[in-house]
Parts: C-alpha cells; structure tokens; sequence
C-alpha cells in the first residue's frame, strides 16, 4: 500500500469507543539494561486474517502515533493513537469504500498534523492534510494520476511523490500556502515505475531538507538528498549492486541532516548505512541477519540523536527489530506474539527524540498487530 515497505523489496476524525484493546508488558529486553515497556494495540475494526490488521507508521515528539488499519473487507483507514491509548480512525471524505481503497495516514507532525493519501470510488491515490481541527485538504500537483504525501515536517511543508500519465514517479514538495513545486533527480529514469521517490513518515527534516532515491533507466536505486535550496546531491554505498533491484534506498533523516536506509548488494542481500551531514557513509549490519537473497539489515527510522531503529531478516526469514546507538552498537529485540514463519516477526516503523519505538509485529496467522515500546 504503502509502495516500497521494508518487507516489499512497504472530514473529520471519527472517535471510536469500541473497546481499546493493548497489553503492557514489562520486560528485560536486550534493547536495554532496564525494564522496557511493550504496549501492544489493535485498531478497533481492524481485520483479524489474511494480512490484515494494523500498521503503524509514525510518532510525533509527544508519543502520538499515526498509520492505517485494513479492516475485513480490505478496505484502509487511517488512525491517530494519542498518549492515553485512544485510537481514532481517520476516512477521507473522498475516499472510495470498495476492497483496496480507503485512506492511508503516514506522517504525523510536532502539532499533531497528519498527512497523507486516500484511493478515490476509482481507484486514483491523492493526497491530504488533516488538520488537528479535523480538517482535511486535499491536493495533487499537476500532471498527477496518483498523489503519495509520505512526510510532514514541523513548519507543515510536505513532501512526497506521485506518478504521471506514463508511470513515471516524480517527487514534490508542497509548502503551507498550498503551493508545490515538483523535482526530479538528475540520474532518475523515464519509463514506467521508474523516476524520483521519497520515502515514508521520516524523509523530510526541520529544515526542509528532502531525502529520498531515485531508480535509473537500468532499474537500479540510489540516494538522494534536496536541500532546502533545491539542490539535489545523489549518493550510494560502496557496496551497493548496480544490477536492476539493488543499489541504495533511503528510509530517513533527522534534523542534522544524517540520513539511513539500506543497499541491496550484488547479491541481492540487505545491509543497513548511515550517511552523515558531510557525506560520509558509514555501512553496517546486525549481528544474526541472514546473508541470502532478500534477508539481511534493513534501517528504517533516524531520530534527532542519531539512534537509528530498524529491522533484521534472519536466515529463516525471520524479522527481528533493532536499534543501532549513534556510537554504532546495535541491540536487537522482539515483541511477544511475533510469528516465527517465513516474513513473521518484529517490523518497527519509526522512533521519537525520546527513543520510543512505534511499529507493528505479525503475528503466526499473519496479521499484523501495532507496539509502542517505550524504554
């Protein structure tokens, strides 16, 4: 739904008082000497079979979360968690109410603004903004055939992708007034499913600084960082592949402008990077990954420390959950109730300046189910 997630290589606010359903675990995690704690959620509505159920994406400085739910029917709201545990679904007045449409939240800002997109009665992807007020604005930059806003930063400047009449991914970003202006990176390629993408939740800084990849006219991905000026730089990892499906895929960057993601390397394994404001690239991986084709280190969120959160597929294909400190060690962990089948386990999504860690875990029968863990 969401495009490129981490296992793919991906109005008015409506209060719901159905009954909250979350366990608090505490427990001594390898994540830290201390006793951590586990609050694990399901969205009221949320589908209980067949890859359904509820994703979070994001969590604000304040511990408010945001992501989306699939319900019975496969159709996608939205949410917002607040730090009392209520969960509040979210539906685009717009959105379409057949299988596979509905709304997607994906970002959540320090006021509480959400952004986003919903899939129209036909099947068309636009973009959106929620205001805390409840609120939605909806937009699309010209030439789209199908908006993604993926990211919103503190100031409300949004920044995302969309695809034109031909296929072609081109990115954007759209400022409080409204206005949005479209970029390419030089390098991205013309063909359909090609072209320039950002990321989700976390690839758009205090300073407006865009971070994101681009795939080439030989479908090989690479980095790419849009300062606040425009300017555009690209970058890999050393020991990216340069083969169709591998090179260097960014999933964020903090208010430093210190970025991660991971590159797929020659033989299609996954294997985590830090790249830091003055662009030196720092490679990694978790002790326990796997090392064949789509397993390996797979980072995901940076906060404004540096402390990076992510995943790990192992050599059962297994997913596991990790945080790596600005000095470069790396604990692992696991949410109680993950599945121990083939793509089952930890997936985090996303961690606040106060390292709490918000995600989901999937369960045996492959649903996915929301955790915020909280050091």
């Amino acid at each position: 739904m969401t495009r490129r997630t981490a296992l793919a290589k991906s109005l008015k606010i409506t209060k719901l008082n159905a009954a909250l359903y979350f366990t608090v675990c505490a427990l001594a995690l390898s994540l830290s000497a201390n006793a951590t704690t586990i609050i694990k959620f399901n969205a009221p509505g949320a589908g209980t079979c067949c890859g359904r159920g509820t994703f979070p994406l994001a969590i604000n400085p304040a511990g408010v979360v945001a992501g989306y739910y699939i319900d019975s029917n496969s159709l996608y709201h939205g949410f917002s968690r607040a730090t009392d545990g209520i969960i509040s679904s979210i539906n685009d007045p717009d959105a379409g109410t057949r299988d596979g449409q509905g709304t997607v939240a994906l970002s959540i800002n320090q006021t509480g603004t959400i952004t986003g997109y919903y899939y129209d009665a036909s099947s068309v992807a636009h973009g959106y903004v929620l205001a805390v007020n409840g609120t939605f604005t909806e937009f699309d930059p010209t030439g789209s055939v199908g908006t993604f806003a993926e990211n919103i930063n503190a100031a409300g400047t949004i920044a995302g992708s969309y695809d034109d009449s031909s296929g072609v991914s081109h990115g954007f970003e759209r400022t409080t007034d409204g206005a949005i202006t479209s970029f390419d990176a030089p390098g991205a390629g013309a063909f359909s499913g090609q072209g320039t993408f950002t990321c989700n939740a976390d690839c758009i800084n205090t300073a407006g600084a865009i971070a994101g990849y681009y795939m080439d006219p030989k479908g090989v991905f690479h980095g790419y960082l849009r300062g606040g000026n425009g300017a555009i730089t690209s970058f890999d990892a050393a020991g990216a592949g340069t083969a169709e499906g591998q090179g260097t895929v960014v999933f964020g960057i903090n208010g430093s402008g210190t970025i991660t993601g991971e590159y797929i390397d020659s033989n299609n394994v996954d294997h985590g990077f830090v790249r830091s404001a003055s662009g030196t690239i720092t490679e990694f991986d978790v002790t326990g990954a796997g090392t064949e084709l789509g397993q390996g280190t797979v980072p995901i969120s940076i906060n404004a420390s540096g402390v990076i959160v992510g995943l790990y597929i192992d050599v059962s294909d297994i997913v596991h959950g990790f945080q790596r400190a600005v000095g470069g060690g790396i604990t692992t962990f696991n949410v109680p109730g993950g599945g121990t089948g083939f793509g089952e386990g930890t997936v985090p999504s996303s961690n606040s300046p106060g390292n709490q860690i918000v995600g989901r875990y999937i369960d045996n029968n492959g649903v996915s189910h929301g955790f915020l863990l909280i050091p």
